[in-house]
Parts: structure tokens; sequence; C-alpha cells
């Protein structure tokens, strides 16, 4: 736990599991081409991939029960988000004859992941790494430079927000329209409701100081 820390909000500690699970993920996408090509050693990066992997997901599972059983940290969400993950993954991977037994279901049209989509992604990871520099800044006493990355983490996040609301407004689906418009709505409605909040907090913060 952070030493210095001066309030109540739950910080998770440094650790090294995110870069691990990359380089996993990275090794096993490698192994794997190699593998079906067949080029020498692929099976073993592909196995060594997979090894990474798994041992990252272990270890990360572990500290999160252990912070949400002992330390009673953010348990909630995230079996709140693995319902939803569940759910999408379950009927995906197993559709049910009552959708037509293919997914997406039969009659339900989806966004192109080429337009929006993929215009969006790298947006808001950006507003996260601004707000990582916002409090290394603060960290640090430089105030100034703390400001002008919340600023930059707002303005991502609005417009991310948008792009958002346009995803909404352009989509062939809507919530009702069997498992797959519920799950998709309703976790893309709940992360966005999220990055509302949170930069409605930011910018309450910013005009307190």
């Amino acid at each position: 736990m952070i030493e210095s820390q001066r309030h109540s909000y739950h910080l998770v500690d440094p650790r090294p599991w995110p870069i691990s699970g990359s380089l996993g993920a990275f090794a096993t996408t490698v192994g794997g081409v190699m593998y079906m090509h067949p080029f020498q050693g692929g099976a073993t990066l592909l196995s060594l991939g997979l090894i990474f992997i798994l041992y990252t997901m272990f270890v990360w599972w572990r500290d999160v029960l252990r912070e949400s059983t002992l330390e009673g940290h953010h348990s909630k969400a995230v079996m709140f988000l693995f319902a939803l993950f569940r759910a999408s993954s379950h009927s995906s991977l197993a559709p049910t004859v009552e959708i037509g037994g293919i997914w997406p279901p039969k009659g339900i049209g989806v966004l192109d992941p080429r337009e929006i989509p993929f215009l969006n992604t790298p947006i808001l990871p950006s507003s996260g790494a601004a707000v990582t520099w916002a409090h290394h800044a603060i960290l640090a006493g430089k105030e100034k430079r703390a400001v002008y990355a919340l600023v930059a983490t707002i303005s991502l996040a609005l417009v991310s927000t948008g792009f958002q609301g346009m995803e909404y407004y352009q989509a062939p689906s809507t919530i009702s329209d069997s498992i797959y418009g519920s799950t998709f709505f309703l976790a893309t409605g709940f992360h966005g409701f999220h990055v509302i909040i949170v930069q409605v907090v930011k910018i309450t913060g910013i005009n307190a100081d």
C-alpha cells in the first residue's frame, strides 16, 4: 500500500501483471503464427506464451481476491463486469436455438468494428494515460502541469463519450434485441456512465481548486 496516501480512496499497488500479460499475449501470437506455418520453435514459443498468460491470470486474480476479501475493495464492481462478460461469452460461444443457433443472432444488425469503434478505441486509453500523468504531477507538487493533464484527460474522455453517443445513434440494434442487444448496451452503457461520472468529479475538482 502507498504509504504517502492522504485520502480514503483505494489505489492499486503497482504490479507487473499488465506487462507480463502483454508479453505472454505477444509470445502466444507470434508462436501461434510460427506454429501454423511451421517454423522451428513455434510450438515452444506458443506453449511458453500460454503458460505466461495462465500464470498472469492466476496471480492477478489472486491479488484481486486478496484485496476484495481481506481489504474489502472493488469486489462488487469486478463481479458485476464479470457477469456481463460471462453472459456475452456464453451466448456467443454456445448460441441457443432461440436466437437461431448463430452469433450474432439471426436478424440482428451489428456495428462495423472498423468505423467508430476502431476510432474510439485509442481515445479512452489516452485519457487514462493523461490522468496518470496528472497523478504523478500532483505527487511531484507541479500544480500547473497537473491541471494541463487533467484538462487533457477530460477533453479526451468527452470526445470518447461523444463517439459512443454517435455509435448508439447509428447502431442497427437496440437493448431489447435479444441477448446480443442486452449485453452490448448494458456493458457499454455502464462503462460510459462510469466515464461520465468520473469526468464530473474531475471537473468539480478542478473548479474547487
